[in-house]
């Protein structure tokens, strides 16, 4: 059977944790900044953990060997 290929795309965007959680870090920081509150930015600074369990078992599949 021949190899899967991995959705790059995906693969730039999101990281596995060593428990198989999916790390990813949020967009809306690249520029309007001056509109957005202070705090809503603080928390975009940080990456966070998907909740989707849908959303979830579709970027396992996009990311085969990770």
């Amino acid at each position: 059977m021949s190899k899967l290929k991995t959705k790059k795309g995906v693969a730039k965007r999101f990281r596995l944790t060593k428990k198989g959680k999916i790390k990813y870090s949020p967009g809306g920081k690249s520029h309007l900044l001056s509109g957005k509150n202070p705090r809503r930015l603080r928390k975009l600074r940080r990456a966070t953990i998907l909740k989707d369990r849908k959303e979830k078992s579709f970027i396992k599949i996009m990311l085969p060997y990770r």
